[in-house]
């Protein structure tokens, strides 16, 4: 009991530092929809904005103000490579609850796709215990992975 206790306890005081994306490639539409969630004090800090005095994000506000700032953080911290070529991508969505950043983007690709790098850089700078989980989903290939400070980018061969 003691022990359980102290586990439950070391693992509540203890922050874990995550996070999740997923990547669907839509074929119909040439493109690949991603989602993205992150604490948002950890987004906080890796864009700098932790005890700046810079304007936080307001959600409330300018979307189209909120999604360029967002957009910018995303191309510098998410590479998406198809066919050895990097993929822009555009906000769909951002929704902000429990402390939980969420977006929807879009990658539009062209052609049949036989590659694919992900590289994520989200946090790597700030946690050497960063884990980025991602699932990837392309032409019924699906593939789960971590990437951490380390080890940040991965590629894989389509069929």
């Amino acid at each position: 009991m003691v022990k359980t206790l102290f586990v439950t306890l070391w693992l509540l005081s203890h922050p874990v530092h995550v996070s999740l994306m997923s990547i669907d490639y839509v074929p119909d539409n040439d493109a690949f929809n991603v989602f993205l969630k992150v604490f948002y004090d950890d987004f906080l800090l890796d864009y700098g904005l932790e005890g700046s005095n810079q304007q936080p994000f307001d959600f409330s506000a300018d979307q189209t103000y909120m999604k360029d700032r967002l957009l910018s953080y995303i191309n510098g911290k998410i590479t998406l490579k198809v066919n050895g070529r990097n993929l822009a991508g555009r906000i769909e969505d951002v929704n902000l609850t429990d402390g939980e950043l969420k977006m929807n983007l879009i990658f539009s690709s062209q052609g049949r796709v036989r590659t694919v790098t992900i590289r994520s850089l989200i946090m790597t700078d700030l946690y050497s215990d960063q884990a980025n989980m991602v699932i990837l989903k392309v032409n019924g290939f699906e593939e789960g992975f971590r990437l951490t400070p380390e080890k940040t980018e991965e590629t894989f061969k389509m069929k």
